[in-house]
């Protein structure tokens, strides 16, 4: 009499070891005992406190421009002008209120930047204050109204434009061109596009340069005097209005100032990391084939 299948022995089936053998090798190890040292600790919280007071937003004020924003403001209606300022000192309000001048004069401007992500803020931007009416963009991408009279894109478009107007005989249509971060003249791979666009845009065409990291301001409007033969303006702004604070986040997501209360280097964040044992590499058994 055949069995039924269900009646037959079942064959034993062996346990298998391999995720226990595994498993032991994967136990997580116990926290080491805290070893804060609570002097350090005090230390360190309160320098954080320091570090971070006073940040958030200002209380609201009526705008009053600088004196270096006035200077070059007047200067570039007859000259060419080099701005150097640290970031946040209101360099592009310089070019703004220019901008809005040549506009009302019926004139053109021509606003240049390096990059096509800083090109498209700030057509954002100038198309916000001015009009998308009155404002262009010409990149390696886009291409919008570019028969507005101000156009934005990026400085090799604007070079690209001069060769064009010296093969064909024709003129750049622009009254001035703003040269944001000029200080990529010194670039070893790009900086000869803005030695180019300096040397051949006319003497008509007057020059704003933007800058706040450009070394040898002196020297450098020196040579777009010589290669333009124009008089060219440095203007220097003050100190830097928004502050600069150092901190260092360590390994264990603890902020602590790069700069100890004596101005110098913080030790504690070197005693902080020495405390941290150092990470073993987990070895795992090779399994049999």
């Amino acid at each position: 009499m055949t069995k039924n299948r269900k009646d037959r022995p079942q064959k034993q089936q062996k346990k298998r070891t391999e995720g226990h053998f595994y498993e032991r090798f994967d136990k997580r190890k116990l926290a080491a005992p805290s070893s804060v040292d609570p002097v350090r600790n005090k230390r360190r919280l309160e320098g954080v406190e320091k570090l971070l007071s006073g940040i958030g937003v200002p209380d609201a004020k009526p705008f009053k421009p600088d004196a270096f924003q006035l200077e070059a403001l007047a200067a570039i209606e007859t000259e060419d002008v080099l701005v150097t300022a640290p970031t946040g000192s209101g360099k592009t309000w310089i070019a703004r209120e220019e901008i809005r001048r040549l506009l009302a004069a019926g004139k053109k401007a021509w606003y240049t930047t390096p990059l096509k992500a800083l090109t498209n803020s700030k057509y954002a931007e100038f198309s916000s204050e001015f009009g998308t009416e009155n404002v262009g963009i010409l990149t390696g991408d886009r291409k919008e109204n570019f028969d507005a009279p101000l156009i934005v894109g990026t400085t090799e478009i604007y070079r690209n434009q001069l060769f064009d107007a010296l093969r064909t005989g024709s003129e750049v249509e622009t009254d001035l061109v703003i040269l944001d971060e000029a200080h990529y003249l010194a670039d070893e791979d790009r900086g000869h596009v803005w030695e180019e666009a300096i040397i051949l845009s006319p003497k008509r065409i007057r020059l704003l340069l933007l800058s706040a990291t450009v070394g040898g301001a002196g020297e450098f409007a020196g040579w777009i005097e010589q290669v333009r033969e124009t008089k060219v303006r440095v203007v220097k702004a003050g100190p830097r209005p928004v502050e600069l604070r150092a901190a260092y986040l360590s390994s264990e997501l603890e902020l602590y100032p790069l700069y100890g209360a004596d101005g110098g280097y913080n030790r504690d964040i070197d005693a902080a990391e020495k405390k941290k044992p150092a990470v073993q590499r987990r070895r795992f058994p090779r399994r049999r084939r």
